[in-house]
């Protein structure tokens, strides 16, 4: 299945390639493949296809261009908040986290937010030495999404956790490597090559054996994740409306440093 996209709105692109292989790609380029809420929903349908096609043993997720995806369109997200788990962004996470068959990510270029929070949920993650990552969550009056106050610490301890998540400076693949968020740094010309290649690997395994193996190594933590969302969401979704925020976003399209001296912490 291939589905188009034009470059001002964007969209999700899928495929299936050699009958096993799912590939997204998520294409806006004129934004930095930042997504929208109709992307959200273009995106759990594309991963609720996947997992419900017998055929689909294994999803590559990329970017288009070489970008992998910007976070979220500030000024959708501004113009159409998201307010429950119920939203276009909150069903993609739900979806995301759920999901039953191997994840492969190839990650070129920004990975911001969103773009970084994802790749906490997918199995195996391949970037390029020119990816960047980051957590900017509370350089927006924000918090953190997607169990990500459980997952990164869980993932890269306590003490680079709080830098990552309450400083939301970027940081390079080099360090994403080092953190073991992910798992090799390819030259851009082979990054694409090198995570279907490893996507084969694991079509090439036996699928009930694979799907099985995911679900022991993720049980351990679902409880965690799931109290972790229920709470995270609930903030995040406060914090959208809270005047800090308002201050980051109008900040963002002045183009200009957020001013916070204003505000204490309640």
């Amino acid at each position: 299945m291939t589905e188009t996209t034009d470059a001002a709105t964007g969209g999700i692109l899928t495929e299936t390639q050699g009958n096993h292989l799912y590939v997204i790609t998520i294409s806006r380029l004129m934004k930095q493949n930042a997504l929208t809420s109709a992307m959200y929903t273009q995106l759990t349908e594309a991963l609720e296809l996947a997992a419900r096609t017998p055929s689909v043993r294994a999803v590559l997720v990329r970017g288009d261009g070489k970008v992998f995806c910007a976070g979220n369109d500030l000024g959708d997200f501004r113009d159409h908040p998201p307010e429950s788990r119920d939203s276009p962004v909150g069903r993609f996470l739900d979806t995301l986290v759920a999901f039953p068959k191997p994840l492969v990510a190839a990650v070129a270029g920004p990975a911001l937010g969103i773009g970084t929070t994802m790749l906490l949920h997918c199995d195996l993650v391949y970037a390029s030495p020119d990816a960047r990552f980051q957590l900017p969550f509370t350089r927006l009056g924000l918090s953190p999404e997607a169990a990500m106050s459980v997952l990164l610490p869980m993932q890269v301890g306590f003490v680079r956790a709080a830098e990552l998540l309450l400083l939301g400076e970027p940081f390079s693949a080099t360090t994403a490597l080092e953190l073991g968020l992910i798992n090799e740094v390819v030259e851009l010309s082979q990054l694409e090559a090198r995570a279907k290649e490893r996507a084969q690997a694991i079509l090439e395994l036996a699928p009930a054996a694979v799907q099985t193996t995911k679900a022991l190594i993720r049980q351990g933590r679902k409880a965690l994740v799931e109290d972790a969302m229920d709470r995270e969401s609930a903030q995040f979704f406060a914090r959208l409306r809270s005047p800090e925020a308002r201050e980051a976003f109008e900040a963002f399209f002045e183009r200009r440093k957020p001013d916070f001296s204003s505000f204490d912490g309640g």
